[in-house]
Protein backbone atom coordinates (compact mmCIF):
# COMPACT_ATOMS: atom_id res chain seq x y z
CA UNK A 1 0.00 0.00 0.00
CA UNK A 2 1.37 3.44 -0.95
CA UNK A 3 1.64 6.18 1.66
CA UNK A 4 1.17 9.86 0.86
CA UNK A 5 1.87 12.73 3.28
CA UNK A 6 0.69 16.16 2.10
CA UNK A 7 3.74 18.05 3.38
CA UNK A 8 6.21 15.79 1.56
CA UNK A 9 7.18 14.67 -1.97
CA UNK A 10 6.32 11.17 -3.17
CA UNK A 11 7.42 8.47 -0.71
CA UNK A 12 9.05 5.11 -1.40
CA UNK A 13 10.82 2.37 0.58
CA UNK A 14 14.60 2.05 0.62
CA UNK A 15 14.42 -1.75 0.73
CA UNK A 16 11.42 -4.10 0.89
CA UNK A 17 7.95 -2.71 1.60
CA UNK A 18 7.42 -2.01 5.29
CA UNK A 19 4.49 -1.72 7.67
CA UNK A 20 3.26 1.88 7.60
CA UNK A 21 0.04 3.78 8.30
CA UNK A 22 -0.74 7.47 7.90
CA UNK A 23 -3.69 9.06 9.72
CA UNK A 24 -4.74 12.29 7.94
CA UNK A 25 -6.87 13.37 10.92
CA UNK A 26 -3.85 13.53 13.24
CA UNK A 27 -1.19 13.91 10.51
CA UNK A 28 0.70 11.04 12.16
CA UNK A 29 2.82 8.41 10.41
CA UNK A 30 3.24 5.08 12.21
CA UNK A 31 5.96 2.60 11.24
CA UNK A 32 6.17 -0.89 12.73
CA UNK A 33 9.50 -2.70 12.43
CA UNK A 34 9.87 -6.42 11.84
CA UNK A 35 11.84 -8.51 14.35
CA UNK A 36 15.62 -8.12 14.38
CA UNK A 37 15.95 -5.36 11.76
CA UNK A 38 18.56 -2.62 11.82
CA UNK A 39 21.02 -0.55 9.79
CA UNK A 40 24.59 -1.03 10.99
CA UNK A 41 28.04 -1.09 9.35
CA UNK A 42 29.96 -2.23 12.41
CA UNK A 43 33.22 -0.31 12.94
CA UNK A 44 34.81 -3.45 14.42
CA UNK A 45 34.16 -5.37 11.23
CA UNK A 46 31.13 -7.47 12.13
CA UNK A 47 28.66 -8.30 9.35
CA UNK A 48 26.75 -5.26 8.11
CA UNK A 49 23.00 -5.13 8.67
CA UNK A 50 20.52 -3.47 6.31
CA UNK A 51 17.34 -5.46 6.94
CA UNK A 52 15.40 -2.44 8.18
CA UNK A 53 13.49 -0.42 5.58
CA UNK A 54 12.84 3.32 5.61
CA UNK A 55 10.01 5.32 4.07
CA UNK A 56 11.77 8.09 2.15
CA UNK A 57 11.61 10.83 -0.46
CA UNK A 58 14.18 12.45 -2.73
CA UNK A 59 16.05 15.27 -1.05
CA UNK A 60 15.23 18.79 -2.30
CA UNK A 61 17.89 20.91 -3.97
CA UNK A 62 19.67 23.40 -1.77
CA UNK A 63 19.40 23.90 1.97
CA UNK A 64 16.46 22.47 3.88
CA UNK A 65 15.32 20.96 7.19
CA UNK A 66 13.19 17.89 7.93
CA UNK A 67 11.80 17.60 11.44
CA UNK A 68 9.28 15.48 13.32
CA UNK A 69 8.14 14.55 16.80
CA UNK A 70 8.85 10.88 17.51
CA UNK A 71 7.21 8.55 20.03
CA UNK A 72 7.81 4.82 20.53
CA UNK A 73 4.84 2.95 21.96
CA UNK A 74 4.67 -0.33 23.84
CA UNK A 75 7.40 -2.19 25.76
CA UNK A 76 10.90 -1.35 24.53
CA UNK A 77 13.93 -3.54 23.86
CA UNK A 78 17.60 -2.59 23.53
CA UNK A 79 18.46 -0.44 20.50
CA UNK A 80 14.87 -0.19 19.25
CA UNK A 81 14.23 3.23 17.74
CA UNK A 82 12.26 5.58 15.60
CA UNK A 83 14.60 7.63 13.43
CA UNK A 84 15.01 10.28 10.76
CA UNK A 85 17.36 9.00 8.08
CA UNK A 86 19.56 9.83 5.11
CA UNK A 87 20.15 7.01 2.63
CA UNK A 88 22.26 6.72 -0.53
CA UNK A 89 23.46 3.10 -0.49
CA UNK A 90 24.63 0.38 1.92
CA UNK A 91 27.90 2.22 2.63
CA UNK A 92 26.64 5.81 2.71
CA UNK A 93 23.84 6.66 5.13
CA UNK A 94 23.05 8.33 8.44
CA UNK A 95 20.30 8.19 11.03
CA UNK A 96 19.19 10.30 14.00
CA UNK A 97 17.41 8.02 16.46
CA UNK A 98 15.12 8.07 19.48
CA UNK A 99 16.72 4.87 20.77
CA UNK A 100 16.52 2.64 23.86
CA UNK A 101 19.93 2.11 25.44
CA UNK A 102 21.30 -1.10 27.01
CA UNK A 103 20.91 0.69 30.35
CA UNK A 104 17.16 1.05 29.78
CA UNK A 105 17.27 4.78 29.03
CA UNK A 106 15.56 6.42 26.02
CA UNK A 107 18.05 8.74 24.36
CA UNK A 108 19.08 10.54 21.20
CA UNK A 109 21.62 8.54 19.21
CA UNK A 110 23.22 9.45 15.88
CA UNK A 111 24.98 7.18 13.40
CA UNK A 112 26.96 8.41 10.38
CA UNK A 113 28.21 5.78 7.92
CA UNK A 114 30.92 6.23 5.32
CA UNK A 115 31.63 2.55 4.73
CA UNK A 116 31.82 2.04 8.53
CA UNK A 117 29.41 3.45 11.12
CA UNK A 118 30.39 6.23 13.54
CA UNK A 119 27.93 5.73 16.42
CA UNK A 120 27.45 8.46 19.06
CA UNK A 121 25.12 8.67 22.07
CA UNK A 122 23.70 12.11 22.85
CA UNK A 123 20.94 13.50 25.10
CA UNK A 124 18.92 11.31 27.48
CA UNK A 125 15.16 11.75 27.01
CA UNK A 126 13.08 11.86 30.19
CA UNK A 127 9.69 12.04 28.49
CA UNK A 128 8.09 9.62 26.04
CA UNK A 129 8.80 11.78 23.01
CA UNK A 130 11.44 13.88 21.33
CA UNK A 131 11.65 16.17 18.31
CA UNK A 132 14.42 15.37 15.83
CA UNK A 133 15.68 17.40 12.87
CA UNK A 134 17.95 16.82 9.88
CA UNK A 135 19.31 19.87 8.05
CA UNK A 136 21.38 20.29 4.93
CA UNK A 137 23.65 23.33 5.11
CA UNK A 138 25.66 23.77 1.95
CA UNK A 139 27.73 20.60 1.52
CA UNK A 140 27.27 19.57 5.17
CA UNK A 141 24.54 17.94 7.27
CA UNK A 142 23.43 18.85 10.80
CA UNK A 143 21.44 16.89 13.39
CA UNK A 144 19.47 18.52 16.22
CA UNK A 145 17.06 17.36 18.93
CA UNK A 146 14.45 19.22 20.96
CA UNK A 147 12.09 18.66 23.87
CA UNK A 148 9.46 21.04 22.50
CA UNK A 149 10.14 21.58 18.79
CA UNK A 150 11.07 25.21 19.45
CA UNK A 151 14.42 25.21 21.23
CA UNK A 152 16.92 22.90 19.55
CA UNK A 153 20.05 21.19 20.90
CA UNK A 154 23.04 20.54 18.66
CA UNK A 155 23.80 16.84 18.10
CA UNK A 156 26.41 16.80 15.34
CA UNK A 157 27.66 18.40 12.12
CA UNK A 158 29.26 16.27 9.41
CA UNK A 159 30.17 15.89 5.74
CA UNK A 160 29.02 12.77 3.92
CA UNK A 161 29.21 12.29 0.17
CA UNK A 162 26.50 10.26 -1.54
CA UNK A 163 27.38 6.81 -2.83
CA UNK A 164 25.73 4.99 -5.72
CA UNK A 165 22.35 6.68 -5.33
CA UNK A 166 21.05 10.20 -4.79
CA UNK A 167 20.16 11.15 -1.23
CA UNK A 168 16.82 10.05 0.15
CA UNK A 169 15.40 11.29 3.45
CA UNK A 170 12.68 9.95 5.65
CA UNK A 171 11.56 7.75 8.49
CA UNK A 172 12.67 4.45 10.00
CA UNK A 173 11.63 2.04 12.74
CA UNK A 174 14.16 -0.57 13.92
CA UNK A 175 14.15 -3.48 16.39
CA UNK A 176 17.63 -5.05 16.34
CA UNK A 177 17.10 -7.17 19.45
CA UNK A 178 13.33 -7.27 19.76
CA UNK A 179 10.24 -8.68 18.10
CA UNK A 180 9.02 -5.30 16.89
CA UNK A 181 9.12 -1.54 17.41
CA UNK A 182 6.27 0.84 16.67
CA UNK A 183 7.33 4.45 16.13
CA UNK A 184 4.96 7.35 15.46
CA UNK A 185 6.06 10.51 13.66
CA UNK A 186 3.93 13.65 13.72
CA UNK A 187 4.38 17.42 13.42
CA UNK A 188 6.32 16.52 10.28
CA UNK A 189 7.77 19.62 8.60
CA UNK A 190 9.93 20.04 5.49
CA UNK A 191 11.26 23.58 5.09
CA UNK A 192 13.55 24.83 2.34
CA UNK A 193 15.60 27.34 4.29
CA UNK A 194 19.06 27.58 5.84
CA UNK A 195 19.82 27.38 9.54
CA UNK A 196 21.51 30.58 10.67
CA UNK A 197 23.30 29.20 13.75
CA UNK A 198 24.07 25.49 13.96
CA UNK A 199 25.14 25.53 17.59
CA UNK A 200 21.88 26.85 18.98
CA UNK A 201 19.77 25.32 16.22
CA UNK A 202 18.27 28.57 14.95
Amino acid sequence: MSISIPALPELSWTHTSGDAEYDPSTEALTLTAAAGVDWSNDALGAHSQHAATALTFGGPAGDFTLSARIRVTGPRTTFDAGALVLWSDDDHWAKLCFEYSPQGQPMVVSVVTDRYSDDCNSTCVTSGEVFLRVARVGEAWAFHSSADGIHWDFVRLFRLDAGAGAWKLGFLSQAPMGDTCTATFDRIALRQDRLADLRNGE
